[in-house]
């Protein structure tokens, strides 16, 4: 995965799993890159461990996963940050 891959995937998770969660998160677009993309990372580590298998196609579950962490993460951070 490349440098701008991670990127546009981070945002894409972030994004998505900003979307999941319920009411306004009040996070900024770089808070929420740098949550997805550490969420996809983990996802696709985690999805790796579970036995998850590379397809030629889109690894639906794989993104399940990266999506699901970050809405993770968000809330973890908002905890912290008291801004969720």
């Amino acid at each position: 995965m490349s440098i701008l891959g991670a990127i546009v995937g981070g945002l894409i998770v972030g994004l998505l799993a900003r979307f999941i969660l319920p009411g306004r998160q009040g996070l900024s677009l770089p808070i929420t890159v740098g949550i997805g993309i550490v969420a996809a990372l983990l996802g696709w580590w985690v999805a790796g461990l579970i036995g998850v298998q590379s397809t030629s196609g889109v690894d639906w579950l794989r993104w399940l996963i990266s999506v699901v962490i970050a809405a993770i993460g968000i809330v973890i951070y908002g905890s912290v940050t008291k801004k969720a």
